[in-house]
């Protein structure tokens, strides 16, 4: 390398474009780069930077913001569809996707689009961040992701970094693309997408843009019916305990709502026997049992939720994997010359994902008289006088007959800005109006009932729990369906920002930059329930109760500054300082400073230090109280206070009650980070950076299963049906005879601490010239060493570094790979995606194990046909790779982690693309 100035360190300083020529300079854009507000030449900044290209994109095949993130090896525990899908409407922030850099949590992940926020998905719930549903993909030039914390220069919710989505800006002509997929197994995962951009003005020349991208996507859904996989991971055989006790025929659970065991005691006593071998031991029995019960899906598994006397419903044969979507998205953006170096420029995105998750056939815990149980009537229990609360029998029972539990979820984003940037007394500057919206019905569409209705249609033998119900049963069904809108929650963010910056006075290695700027924002956020769900009529949703209605807003304000100084050749100096303040939750000091040294003009070393905060959303401080379900998990009083007592008649997924808390402080943090970037000749760059990030206060609820963990400590969070001050949930259960739980409190608090730290490796080889044709290679890998947490202040920290642990797991080991080839009009790509195997989450009674390595190829081929046609065609998943066995408890859908594999198998693609100049 004979001198800095035709040598490109990939994501290095100002400082190598400064020591070129002021000529050279005057040749160059200077543009802004995520992560500092001072413009520097394009390419080069201080911190390290992944770019993902419009090429790559294309390459790759992904047509989805959510789909290209989950190939980042930086993130870990996004938000997905398959983390949700199963639950048909049952869980909140449903269609939620969002994006989780380092697994310190989406809500301390900053998504900007053009460097601007974007309003944060409107529905209440644990995680406050951006919908990448929102974002317009088929638009977006590049992605640029800073790996470090940038609270100093973006805000409270940039801890663990920013994704920067950046669009076109400047384009003319006209192009078309379409693309359709299916996968090679068939079934379902089907996709179409179809992409028009027209844009006309060439700002060099007419002194305006104006350009257009409307996008539209369609996919199919996938069921677990259509796919080999499921049945391999033989989840009947091994994960029985984790599957269902709502069976059709319906499960007895005697003795349920009685403090005392009487009626299995009396059945005991009579030598009953409901699996036609021995007789009944536990509190679970289904005549049925003595049949082999329903197959193929409700099965007699001894080892199951059922138990040995009851029957097992395996919803996994029968259930959605993937959701049916139509995505449409429409993205705007005009610039014009106001003359005298100064710019209009408005942007307008508009987007719209519907989704229809299908989940499993409602259930419900019936109540009837013993006479209305064939195989009972004729018991001991039958001799009970009337009125005797020991005649009635609590039924649990799949009502198949209802259908399946189907939700329409409708997400819609508008995002609208205006603005001006320019020179003006020799500095640079920009100001502009932001206001977003985020709006999102969550719509009943099947299989929702009027829970009285069901509950009187058992009561009375209207509708029957363990065979065919008739006409009569099957027309209370339909009558009892609830459709149509059940909650909806709009946001809205509306900002007012500027920034401005200019080269001061001259030094040894440059021009001392300085930059400045602030922010005024408003956000507030609607929630609203239906009437019937206010007054907790509807089978299968949770209820908020009747004030659950709620709108709260809050204003934001912050000013930021940055200075560049570098102080000779090869040392530059950097430091930025935010104040934000928050309404109700305080503000805070966020500094940074960064340190860039060029000991030769092949290598470049790097540092920063930096601090930072994140307040609490107004879901964490305002949501009202939620009811929601754990995994399945074992009782361990339950297992203490009888010896007789299964894993079985112990488990359950017991009922949460979540909680918010208006006393919340703001979590804080602090990070540093060290790294170096190596260029020894023109198209090679390697890159290593060590970071290191721990934030303290941490906004967080409890797990369950840290919960039954440790009830010395947490104890008072388990709701029993003995205890004198329950809440007015478990106010009809109450029974001071009784052990068993009735819910479970998960209260957000600020509690402990989380650390976490690691490596990034980058390597980037481009025109690799050959005899044969062009290579390049690009790689990004992420070796996390810590990443631990506290349940409490003082606590142990616990790990979830390679291993599953409350709600997930941070691989050790992440990386993405892909190697180019071009020769002339042929292009070919073959790219991998790699997570490390890791230890399975622990469950009582079962041996500890560890799921394998997550390994995906693809290959996509590109031909230029001519200069305005190039068509390609793809196979994501090359080796068809299943996901790997997890018998993780968390996620509904059971057998494998729904929330980074893809359950699809190989998916085989065309495109073609059309310009018109």
């Amino acid at each position: 390398m004979k001198s800095p100035c035709p040598s490109r360190i990939a994501l290095a300083t100002a400082l190598l474009a400064l020591s070129c020529s002021a000529q050279a300079q005057d040749k160059l854009e200077r543009v802004e780069v995520t992560g500092t507000a001072i413009k520097r030449i394009e390419g080069e900044t201080a911190l390290p930077v992944q770019v993902i290209t419009r090429a790559e994109i294309d390459k790759a095949g992904v047509t989805t913001a959510a789909e290209l993130l989950a190939r980042v090896s930086a993130s870990a525990n996004n938000l997905t569809d398959g983390g949700s899908v199963g639950y048909g409407g049952f869980r909140d922030q449903m269609g939620f996707n969002a994006a989780n850099l380092r697994g310190l949590g989406v809500s301390s992940t900053l998504v900007l689009l053009n460097g601007r926020r974007v309003a944060n998905f409107a529905s209440p719930g644990d995680a406050a961040g951006v919908d990448l549903n929102s974002i317009p993909a088929a638009a977006i030039q590049r992605v640029e992701i800073l790996l470090d914390g940038a609270s100093s220069l973006y805000g409270s919710d940039a801890i663990g970094g920013v994704i920067n989505f950046i669009t076109r800006k400047d384009f003319s002509g006209a192009e078309v693309s379409v693309l359709a997929g299916n996968t090679t197994e068939g079934g379902g995962a089907n996709k179409r997408s179809a992409t028009v951009a027209g844009g006309f003005g060439d700002y060099g020349r007419n002194g305006f843009n104006v350009m257009a991208v409307l996008d539209l996507q369609k996919t199919s859904s996938l069921n677990a019916s259509r796919r080999k996989f499921i049945k391999e991971l033989d989840i009947p055989g091994r994960l029985p305990d984790l599957l269902s006790s709502a069976t059709f025929p319906g499960n007895i659970k005697l003795d349920e709502n009685l403090s005392g065991s009487e009626q299995r005691d009396t059945l005991i006593s009579e030598g009953f026997k409901a699996n036609g071998k021995d007789v009944i031991s536990s509190y679970t029995i289904n005549p049925a049992a003595a049949t082999g019960c329903n197959p193929p899906a409700t099965l007699y598994l001894p080892a199951g939720i059922g138990g040995v006397d009851g029957c097992t419903f395996d919803y996994m044969r029968d259930i959605e994997l993937y959701p049916k979507s139509d995505k449409r998205s429409l993205f705007t953006r005009g610039v014009f010359d106001l003359g005298g170096g100064h710019q209009l420029f408005a942007e307008a995105s508009m987007a719209r994902a519907t989704t229809l998750y299908t989940g499993t056939p409602n259930r419900v815990d019936a109540e009837m008289d013993v006479s209305l149980v064939p195989a009972l009537k004729n018991t001991g229990i039958a001799a009970f006088d009337p009125g005797d609360e020991r005649r009635i029998i609590v039924v649990r029972t799949r009502l198949t007959e209802a259908g399946l539990r189907t939700s329409e979820l409708v997400s819609a984003t508008n995002r609208f800005v205006l603005g001006t940037n320019g020179v003006l007394a020799g500095w640079d500057y920009e100001w502009a109006l932001n206001h977003s919206t985020s709006t999102v019905s969550d719509r009943d569409h099947q299989g929702y009932l009027n829970e009285q209705m069901v509950m009187d249609g058992f009561a009375a033998g209207t509708l029957n729990a363990f065979g065919p119900s008739g006409a009569a049963g099957l027309a209370l069904y339909e009558k009892a369906q609830i459709r149509g809108e059940v909650r909806r929650a709009t946001g809205t963010m509306d900002s007012l920002d500027f920034k401005t910056s200019k080269a001061l006075a001259p030094l040894a290695g440059g021009d001392l930059a300085l930059a400045f700027g602030g922010e005024l924002r408003r956000e507030k956020q609607n929630y609203h329930q239906s009437d019937a769900l206010k007054q907790d009529l509807i089978l299968g949703e949770t209820s908020q109760g009747p004030d659950s209605d709620f709108g709260k807003s809050r204003q934001v304000g912050a000013v930021f500054t940055e200075i560049s100084a570098p102080v000779t050749k090869q040392l530059e100096l950097d430091a930025a300082l935010r104040y934000e303040h928050y309404q109700v939750s305080g503000g805070a000091v966020s500094p940074k400073l960064g340190l860039k040294y060029v000991p030769m003009p092949e290598l470049l070393l790097r540092a920063s230090v930096g601090r930072g905060f994140r307040a609490p959303s107004m879901s964490d401080l305002y949501r009202p109280v939620t009811t929601g379900s754990a995994a399945i998990l074992v009782d361990p009083v339950c297992m203490a206070n009888d010896p007789t007592n299964t894993v079985t008649d112990c488990s359950d997924g017991w009922t949460t009650l979540n909680y918010s808390n208006a006393k919340l402080r703001p979590e804080k943090s602090r990070q540093f980070s060290l790294g170096a970037v190596f260029e020894p000749q023109r198209g090679v760059s390697l890159n290593v950076d060590y970071w290191n990030i721990e934030k303290s206060n941490l906004i967080s609820t409890l797990g369950v299963d840290t919960i039954l963990n440790n009830l010395d400590k947490y104890g008072s969070l388990v709701h029993r049906r003995y205890d004198t001050n329950l809440p007015a949930y478990c106010a009809d259960v109450a029974d001071p005879d009784s052990s068993k739980i009735c819910a479970i409190d998960l209260i957000k608090e600020n509690r402990g601490k989380q650390r976490i730290s690691g490596l990034d490796f980058g390597v980037a080889l481009t025109e690799l010239k050959t005899s044969i044709g062009q290579f390049g290679l690009r790689f990004n890998g992420t070796l996390t060493l810590k990443s631990e947490q506290q349940a409490g202040d003082g606590d142990p920290f616990i790990s979830n570094l390679n291993v599953f642990y409350n709600d997930g797991v941070v691989q050790r080991w992440r990386h993405t790979l892909s190697v180019d080839y071009d020769t002339g009009p042929l292009s070919f790509t073959l790219s991998n995606s790699f997570l490390s195997g890791y230890d399975d989450q622990h469950v009582i009674g079962k041996p500890d194990r560890k799921v394998g390595a997550y390994s995906l190829w693809n290959l996509s081929a590109g031909w230029e046909a001519t200069k305005a046609l190039t068509l390609r065609a793809g196979v994501q998943n090359l080796f068809d790779k299943s996901p790997p066995f997890s018998q993780q408890a968390y996620f509904f859908l059971n057998g494998y982690d729904p929330s980074y594999t893809d359950p699809r198998g190989r998916f085989v693609y065309v495109s073609a693309k059309y310009a018109f100049k």
